[in-house]
Order: C-alpha cells, then sequence, then structure tokens
C-alpha cells in the first residue's frame, strides 16, 4: 500500500514547518467542532502558507495574513449564501442528488467543510457527514462537482501528478519538479518562488 503522505512530502521537498504549531490546530478544530484530516495537518504543517504548481493554496491555522480559520469561516459563509433550493440545478448539478447527501450545509457538524481552494474557481469540502473514511466532494468553479474517496494526501498527490482531481478533464499538470511559492506575509514582501525535487515527469 502507497504511503501517499511519505510519497507527496518527498516530491514536495523539505518540509519547512515555519508555523507549526500544534496549539493553533487545537485552537481551530474547538473553533469549528470538527477535527480536519491528519495528514492535512501535516502538509499544511509543513509548507503553508503556500501556493502549489501556481494553481493550489494551502493555508495554515496559526499565522494572521492567509490564515485558515479565517478563510475557512469566510469560505463557509459564502456558500451558505447560496440558495440551493431555489436554484433550477438538473440532477447532474445537485451534489445532494449526485452523492446522496441527505442536507446541503456548509460549515455544520454533518455538513461540508471547505480545506483549500485553486486560483480556476475549484474548492475541495471534506465531508463529515459521518466518521468514515476520509472523503472529499470537489466543485469545479462551474457548478460541476465530483467525489474522491481517499485521504487528503492523496487526492493532493493525484492533483499534482496531473489526474482529473476536480471532474472530468479538470487536470493541472506540469512537466518537472512541483513549483511551490510562499504568500506573502506582508504587503512589502515579494517571495520567490522554487521547486521541489527532480520527479522524472
Amino acid at each position: 500500500m502507497i504511503d501517499y503522505l511519505a510519497v507527496t512530502l518527498a516530491m514536495l521537498g523539505p518540509a519547512e514547518k515555519r508555523y507549526a504549531n500544534p496549539a493553533a490546530w487545537e485552537r481551530l478544530h474547538t473553533q469549528l467542532d470538527i477535527q480536519l484530516p491528519t495528514d492535512y495537518q501535516a502538509l499544511v504543517d509543513a509548507y503553508a502558507p503556500i501556493q502549489l504548481n501556481g494553481h493550489l493554496y494551502l493555508h495554515h491555522p496559526a499565522t494572521e495574513p492567509w490564515n485558515l480559520g479565517q478563510w475557512i469561516t469566510d469560505t463557509v459563509r459564502a456558500w451558505n449564501d447560496v440558495p440551493w433550493d431555489e436554484l433550477d440545478l438538473d440532477t447532474d448539478e445537485d451534489p445532494r442528488a449526485l452523492f446522496g447527501l441527505t442536507e446541503l450545509t456548509f460549515g455544520t457538524r454533518n455538513g461540508l467543510w471547505p480545506i483549500t481552494s485553486t486560483d480556476r474557481g475549484e474548492t475541495i469540502f471534506l465531508i463529515t457527514e459521518d466518521d468514515t473514511a476520509p472523503r472529499f466532494l470537489v466543485e469545479d468553479g462551474e457548478g460541476g462537482w465530483a467525489r474522491y474517496d481517499m485521504s487528503f494526501a492523496e487526492w493532493l498527490y493525484r492533483y499534482l501528478i496531473g489526474e482529473d482531481m476536480a471532474g472530468l478533464n479538470t487536470s493541472a499538470f506540469y512537466p518537472g519538479p512541483v513549483q511551490l511559492r510562499r504568500l506573502p506575509m506582508t504587503a512589502d514582501e515579494r517571495p520567490q518562488p522554487w521547486t521541489g525535487p527532480d520527479r522524472g515527469m
């Protein structure tokens, strides 16, 4: 069995852990009243706040800029403002019908929780409806939804190697090493990008 956390960390390169802070995660979990996946926490602690391959953003709970808790709160609020019951959705556009959800809520104990997003409009949601293995719904920014029953580390690994991880024809593959860019922590900061190790792609 593949250790997706290990292979993803190897693909991204040495972990910096600039803001790793267990107390920040404890505060966030108390605030949200859920537990975020441990592999997700490990990847966030290793690199965030960061942009990966020019598109995917990871926020961190211990920083003021790019704060994960604030981003989740703001994103939940925006998705809860959508009048789902008033939309004339086809069956293939309604995540309730597609995935057998009893209701569509965001930021609730049994709802969907945004954990990352891209600048292409994609949002990745953790399903917290029950305590089974990790499951994610991804909205592609255009009303399309896809479900992935896997760990976050596996989802990220597959995303980075160019698989369709936000539905059909959504690959964002770039050959060569993964591109990483620290997100600016001040208005004057202009972080330089760097690359992960060679991965033979």
